[in-house]
């Protein structure tokens, strides 16, 4: 089945009018799109600017009596307040479930480990796979951070990686990638449950089961004693940097083993100088500094 796209940009004012007419038409309902405005890091977004309502009309015999009368319909409006001239694209249908999968390729990080989406075979034996299904949670390896911490984690494997805490666990592609590196047992904790389901759901591709203790929360209830241990000789978190200043604070650095390591990533290059110095006033010492691009992960050592 194909479609026909139709589009109007008009301001927040007019938008749900023009969605009202094109939702007649429209078996499939009606879209809207904003531009994003962030204050600063931490900042979710607030919606600004000008918003674009689209709808998608079935290509089918009477497809032009339906523009027609869409046409007729947004003329009416714009005797009330004028109504741009509506956009028209051909859209041709696809089974979108399977497209976006496309964008999903075997990625070789470090030396040993690769990450792979779930529904694809590992192209090279030779290294350690991580199988990944992308759901809503953060990490699918694509990103820079991820990739990073993955190859201080790497870097770092040694007789004294017993026990690992991954907090902010997002998908569980850190978790995992302790366990298969030679950790007998992860805790990974999110404050998103929906983290938690998919970091379980990842660990199951995996093989994994019990060596992964999964929980919502963060670091006030790893040192409260909710999970299985409350410090670790490897810490990771990769989360944005401002948090990462503030679980400081909350005791993120108590987590850490003495002689142990943390490894910090979601920090702009910019940003980098704060969180090692936020590190330091808990006692920990600054290590190896890797960057892609704008981002950096840290190596800090108690």
């Amino acid at each position: 089945m194909n479609w026909l796209e139709i589009s109007l940009t008009v301001d927040g004012e007019l938008a749900e009018s023009v969605a009202d007419v094109l939702a007649r038409f429209a078996p499939n309902g009606v879209m809207t799109e904003q531009g994003v405005r962030f204050v600063n890091d931490e900042d979710e977004g607030t919606a600004t600017g000008p918003i674009t309502v689209r709808a998608y009309l079935e290509v089918n015999n009477q497809l032009e009596e339906t523009r027609q009368k869409v046409e007729e319909s947004l003329f009416y409006l714009g005797m009330i307040k004028p109504v741009p001239t509506p956009t028209y694209k051909q859209i041709a249908d696809q089974n979108w479930m399977e497209a976006w999968k496309e964008h999903y390729k075997p990625i070789l990080i470090g030396e040993r480990l690769l990450i792979l989406p779930a529904w694809l075979e590992n192209p090279d034996p030779k290294r350690i796979p991580i199988k990944i299904d992308p759901g809503m949670a953060f990490g699918t390896g694509t990103h820079p951070t991820t990739q990073l911490c993955l190859e201080l984690m790497e870097r770092s494997v040694s007789g004294n990686w017993r026990l690992v805490i991954d907090v902010g666990c997002g998908s569980g592609i850190l978790s995992i990638a302790a366990l298969k590196l030679g950790a007998e047992k992860v805790l990974g904790v999110d404050i998103d449950i929906e983290s938690v389901k998919n970091s379980r759901e990842n660990a199951d591709l995996n093989g994994i089961g019990e060596e992964l203790t999964l929980g919502q929360g963060s670091v006030t209830e790893v040192l409260s004693g909710q999970f299985a241990f409350k410090s670790a000789p490897l810490v990771v978190a990769n989360i944005l940097a401002p948090v990462l200043i503030r679980l400081f604070d909350a005791g993120l650095a108590d987590l850490v083993e003495p002689n142990g390591e943390i490894i910090l990533s979601g920090i702009l290059d910019h940003q980098a100088e704060s969180v090692i110095v936020a590190g330091q006033a808990k006692g920990l010492k600054r290590g190896e500094i890797r960057q892609i691009n704008d981002w950096v992960a840290i190596s800090m050592k108690k």
